[in-house]
């Protein structure tokens, strides 16, 4: 009985299959005849091709030749082996590390132009930046790496940079060595209609430091992801973050904004294209306009009239600033130019390029700074952005503003960073770890050279929770008032460094007090920078730094380096200085007066952490050490600046005596440098040059004063520790 049933349900499922088929094949071939007699073909079924269910794409023929989203995965692979056909290419395989061996092994060579050659502003920008870097070298023989003359920033051969016949160009290079230790700078590739990433010409094994590079294709720890910047982006400097204090709750007056181009064709169409559906035109604005390039309106689309309207009706500046997420659509290419103005804007970045290898990924960890979406799943972006609580929004903001000002603010931090990254691969002994590129003051300003080792710098004492350790006050008063350049505090035991810089020669040994520390005499004749070039002798973290003429007391020492102990990272000392802009002069200026305001403490009588004299003589050019030797001034300042803008903070001002003042000059010695008129001069054009290489003005104005508890205070003096300090 059961497999009676059985053949019954089965002989039934067989005629109806066979119903279906002979009836759907006559209405298929019915329908073939009445189409063939008005010569139309008709689709049963619509076909997401059609031009009449999406309107505002391209029409069949151009979208199924057009590449890109719609070749298989295979065609796609087909097409990328033909342009990097050195795809497996890395460090250990494609680069020659034997060129960069050597007491300076890492040294970068640019091409000459040639005669006639046209360079646009960005490259011109780039090319800038390798010269005046710490690395560039004008002899091709002592180069770790090579950087070519010729533009390669815009592949597209419908722009008007387009340098034609780079093959036969390169290949006349000596040295090209089929692109072996060669660095390739690129912002454009393709052309219309799909965009591939061919730079039109055989890159070998050359590293491509390339913007919207694919994942797909991105050799990693070989090539290295920039990212895509505009022409006017600024030589050095940069503006700051717009992030200027931390607001709670961090939310802004929208949640999510977008306002860009929408792409009516071709490739970078379907995400733009879909944007209108998430606008609400409350908490979410996501504007797109079509009225862009020559013939819009030929293509364009029923929603263009609306769009166009509503685009009109909101300021792009103002959404910038008053919005806590930013959509960063992916465009013809997987990179835009959004992504660098929302992560300036301290608007945290919405990503929508699927496939995107995000700029310096081999380094920064930028799930701490950007929420990447996913392109088909749009209608998800809303829900998504809502959900991140306030202490998360408040963590992405502040690291979009770290990420910002350490890497991309300027050409020169782009092109450093790419350095850095090539220089670490090639050095991976002496190398920064991801902590270093990803907290304050970033991998520009850490410099492995000096220290691989987390606890050997100023900045990362509060995360790694250390302790800096404490003297005895036996050893701070062994340090008295004598005449020395510099003093070096240490923990356990304490050591003087005399830095001589007379005419006449130190006098012997036996010559000098008895002292119950080291003492060291150096010679600091040649140089005037020289007192903050590092010296091996200095074995602790502390340092501090003394002109001959300073009088300062046991106490008022104590007292400034239990200070610095909080703020390791800071100068903190005695004699405060002042710059100032002069409308008049559209100029620097740079003022000694004694007011409530200060932004430089003189190095005459200062603490600073060792490290900065790591910094001030490999990260400094040597140009600006070189105008303090001839002009044996401004070194004093030029620290100032560098700590400045390592920390984008003031030093700190601590009490002093009220008579704390310069020595008077006896008569018959020779005239103390800042009494000469001319010395007042010389520094306020080194505050000037200082500015002009650093691209802006590091120093920060400050009002704060750090005083003993219960100083000046009506109490006993039993009570008070640095009862000295108030003695007039």
């Amino acid at each position: 009985m059961q497999a009676r049933k059985k053949y019954v349900l089965l002989g039934l499922c067989t005629c109806c299959w066979l119903l279906l088929y002979y009836w759907g094949g006559l209405q298929e071939r019915l329908l073939g005849l009445l189409t063939h007699r008005r010569g139309e073909v008709v689709r049963p079924w619509p076909n997401w091709l059609d031009r009449d269910l999406l309107p505002g794409y391209a029409d069949q023929a151009e979208l199924q030749n057009a590449g890109g989203p719609g070749d298989s995965p295979r065609q796609r692979r087909q097409s990328w082996a033909g342009i990097y056909k050195d795809s497996r290419c890395r460090m250990d395989t494609c680069f020659d590390f034997a060129r960069c061996q050597g007491q300076s092994s890492f040294r970068v060579y640019i091409y000459p132009p040639e005669k006639g050659e046209r360079v646009s502003e960005s490259y011109r920008k780039i090319l800038t930046s390798v010269v005046e870097s710490r690395y560039f070298t004008s002899d091709p023989r002592e180069a770790c790496l090579f950087v070519l003359g010729i533009d390669t920033l815009d592949r597209d051969q419908l722009s008007t940079q387009f340098v034609p016949n780079m093959d036969e160009r390169i290949r006349g290079y000596p040295l090209w060595n089929d692109g072996r230790n060669h660095v390739i700078f690129n912002l454009y590739s393709g052309t219309w209609p799909n965009y591939t990433e061919d730079l039109g010409f055989n890159v070998g094994q050359a590293i491509l430091a390339k913007a919207s590079l694919n994942t797909e294709h991105f050799r990693p720890g070989f090539d290295i992801s920039i990212p895509l910047f505009s022409k006017e982006h600024p030589q050095k400097g940069g503006e700051r973050g717009w992030l200027v204090r931390n607001t709670v709750p961090p939310r802004r007056k929208y949640l999510l904004m977008f306002k860009g181009k929408r792409y009516l064709t071709g490739i970078g169409s379907d995400t733009r294209n879909a944007l209108h559906h998430i606008h609400n035109g409350k908490d979410i604005v996501s504007l797109t306009t079509c009225r862009h390039g020559k013939d819009w309106e030929k293509h364009k689309d029923a929603r263009c009239d609306h769009d166009n309207q509503e685009y009109e009706r909101f300021d792009y500046q103002e959404l910038l600033h008053n919005s806590t997420f930013c959509l960063v659509p992916r465009g013809r290419r997987l990179g835009s130019f959004r992504f660098l103005e929302s992560l300036q804007a301290a608007c945290i970045p919405v990503l929508l390029s699927n496939g995107w290898e995000l700029p310096f990924s081999d380094v920064i960890q930028w799930n701490q700074a950007v929420i990447e979406g996913d392109e088909r799943l749009l209608l998800q972006v809303p829900s998504t952005v809502r959900a991140v609580g306030t202490d998360r929004v408040l963590a992405l903001r502040q690291r979009t503003q770290m990420l910002w000002e350490a890497y991309f603010s300027s050409v020169d931090k782009i092109v450093l960073t790419t350095l850095e990254i090539i220089k670490d691969r090639v050095n991976s002994h002496i190398s920064r770890n991801k902590f270093m590129w990803n907290a304050l003051p970033g991998g520009l300003l850490v410099l492995p050279e000096y220290s691989t080792h987390l606890a050997h710098y100023p900045f990362y004492y509060l995360n790694l929770g250390k302790p800096v350790q404490k003297p005895t006050r036996r050893h701070l008063n062994q340090f008295g008032v004598h005449a020395v350049i510099v003093c070096v505090l240490v923990w356990v035991s304490c050591q003087i460094i005399i830095l001589w810089n007379s005419e006449k020669p130190p006098p012997h040994r036996s010559k000098w007090p008895p002292m119950p520390v080291p003492l060291i005499i150096t010679d600091g004749r040649r140089k005037t920078s020289s007192r903050f070039l590092p010296n091996a002798a200095i074995e602790t973290e502390a340092v501090l730094s003394l002109d001959e003429d300073t009088v300062l007391l046991t106490s008022e020492i104590n007292f400034a380096f239990h200070v610095w102990q909080s703020f390791p990272e800071r100068i903190v000392g005695y004699p405060p200085r002042s710059h100032f802009w002069d409308p008049v002069k559209k100029a620097w200026g740079y003022t000694s007066k004694w007011t409530n305001e200060y932004s430089i403490v003189l190095t005459g009588a200062a603490f600073y952490h060792r490290y900065y004299h790591h910094l001030f003589s490999h990260y400094l050019p040597s140009s600006l050490r070189a105008l303090v030797d001839r002009t044996s001034n401004c070194e004093d300042i030029l620290m100032n600046f560098l700590v400045s803008s390592v920390t984008h903070l003031p030093p700190i001002k601590v009490a002093q005596r009220k008579q704390y003042k310069e020595m008077p000059i006896l008569q018959g010695t020779k005239m103390a440098p800042w009494a000469n008129p001319e010395h007042f001069t010389q520094r306020q054009e080194c505050v000037n040059t200082f500015a002009s290489w650093f691209g802006y003005m590091p120093l920060v104005h400050s009002q704060f004063r750090l005083d003993p508890v219960l100083f000046k205070d009506h109490v006993s003096v039993l009570r008070k520790r640095y009862k000295d300090l108030e003695r007039v």
